[in-house]
């Protein structure tokens, strides 16, 4: 049913492109439902990170106000250690919609009882880096 979210036992590539889903949407509520509540994310648009669901709502709600961004999932990379890096396209525009970005960028998340840990915005390593990949 569409606007569902993923259950916690549902698979982590699922609940990712559910909160990306969210996050283009500007659906804050779907996004935050999949995180754990002391979630570390980064202020990509500002620097540092912000801890817990009000912190991140306060961030993207500023951030919204400035810049409108679009990220797409692309691949999913499964990590050694249980984290999952996922290759995303991210378009950036400005409130006027002129373009300020169209790059590949790289988001490592870490899970904690199947909700989102945090995230880190990340380079994405060669082409060879990615064997494993899962989409």
């Amino acid at each position: 049913m569409p606007g569902t979210l993923p259950d916690q036992s549902s698979p982590p590539n699922e609940r990712l492109r559910a909160a990306y889903a969210a996050f283009n949407a500007r659906d804050i509520e779907a996004a935050l439902a999949l995180m754990t509540p002391d979630v570390a994310w980064p202020r990509a648009f500002k620097g540092g990170f912000v801890r817990g669901p009000e912190e991140v709502r306060a961030y993207w709600t500023e951030q919204w106000s400035e810049i409108d961004p679009h990220v797409e999932p692309l691949a999913f990379h499964p990590e050694d250690d249980g984290r999952i890096l996922v290759e995303v396209h991210q378009v950036v525009r400005d409130l006027a919609g002129t373009l300020l970005a169209d790059d590949r960028v790289g988001h490592r998340f870490a899970f904690e009882r199947g909700l989102i840990q945090g995230m880190e915005v990340c380079s994405l390593p060669t082409v060879n880096g990615f064997e494993k990949a899962e989409t």
